[in-house]
């Protein structure tokens, strides 16, 4: 499990992660906190309901990929049986 680090920022203040990755608060209103984030543009960056949304689709990809495939793999030694 990760650790979680809990700090108190107001507008305008960061938190830095890695080296790499900046998060910065831009506006709070109400309960209603604006971030602004920096990273390079080889680490994603998601909202978490869009996250686990990509990785449920990848999930359901990868298991009718492999299902199919299976498919095919056992028609193909259905024919290579038939032939010898």
């Amino acid at each position: 499990m990760s650790n979680m680090l809990a700090l108190t920022r107001k507008r305008n203040e960061s938190i830095i992660i890695d080296d790499v990755i900046e998060i910065t608060i831009l506006d709070i209103q109400g309960d209603q906190v604006k971030l602004g984030i920096s990273a390079p543009r080889s680490i994603p960056i998601h909202r978490k309901e869009i996250y686990l949304q990509i990785q449920q689709e990848n999930k359901s990809a990868t298991q009718s990929a492999s299902q199919e495939t299976v498919s095919k793999l056992k028609k193909l030694f259905q024919k290579r049986n038939d032939f010898l």
